[in-house]
């Protein structure tokens, strides 16, 4: 359970696990781009402002373009820090690459308005979890990005989480708003308990992630590529990734 942040923020972030040796895999297929094209409409929480985009300069006035954006980092497709919730964690900068690359599974758990993913899920998942995977979760919800039910999507169980850190899982990604419970099923005083403890533990989390239906079933090699911004807590990403035979 994640405790309620203290003026200083919370801290007791708990490092990171180590990872087991893999065998070099040749994947066979082009990349698949995961991401959703990010604008100013992107699907957001109420509490955002919008992104904005303006032209610092602009042709046919000036010889070139350049935009000027100014964004919240956890909107649109993107990775969460360990400093999103733990002041004593890492930033986007200092997370070593490994974490963020490297093989996984994309898994399809369909489900729908409001439900939640066990344990039992992801036991009788396939391909099944190893560890130091990367896992990311195909519930089908990317369809309904933009739509009224895009914030009505299922989550995580706090068990489900536990059970993929014992699994030493580097990163989770889905294809959701978050892992969390969606708005609506928040009690008073939410205090986002999976995050706190996929971030805690090491596992990275990334939403919003696009086309998983393309690689669904699948052992892949992932790209996580988010900004490194330094000292921040997120960071809008592309992420890529490709079948192996």
């Amino acid at each position: 359970m994640c405790e309620s942040p203290i003026v200083k923020g919370r801290t007791g972030w708990r490092g990171w696990f180590d990872l087991p040796l893999r065998t070099a895999r040749r994947p066979d297929e082009q990349w698949v781009d995961l991401t959703h094209p990010f604008s100013t409409s992107v699907p957001r929480s109420a509490m955002f402002p919008p992104p904005r985009f303006s032209y610092f300069a602009q042709m046919p006035e000036k010889p070139l373009n350049v935009t000027h954006m100014e964004t919240i980092v956890h909107m649109g497709t993107h990775v969460d820090a360990p400093r999103h919730f733990y002041a004593d964690g890492p930033g986007m900068d200092e997370i070593p690459i490994e974490r963020m690359t490297g093989e996984g599974v994309v898994i399809r758990l369909d489900k729908s308005v409001n439900e939640q993913i066990s344990v039992d899920d992801l036991v009788a998942a396939t391909p099944a979890i190893e560890h130091g995977d990367i896992v990311a979760i195909d519930t089908g919800w990317s369809a309904r990005w933009g739509t009224p039910e895009w914030n009505r999507h299922p989550y995580l169980s706090l068990e489900a989480a536990q059970w993929l850190i014992e699994h030493r899982v580097k990163l989770v990604a889905v294809d959701t708003a978050t892992p969390d419970l969606p708005f609506d099923l928040r009690p008073e005083n939410f205090s986002f308990p999976v995050h706190c403890l996929l971030l805690k533990e090491g596992a990275l989390i990334s939403e919003q992630i696009a086309n998983l239906h393309k690689l669904t079933g699948r052992r892949v090699e992932f790209l996580f590529c988010p900004l490194s911004i330094k000292d921040c807590d997120g960071a809008p990403a592309r992420v890529l990734a490709r079948g192996f035979t």
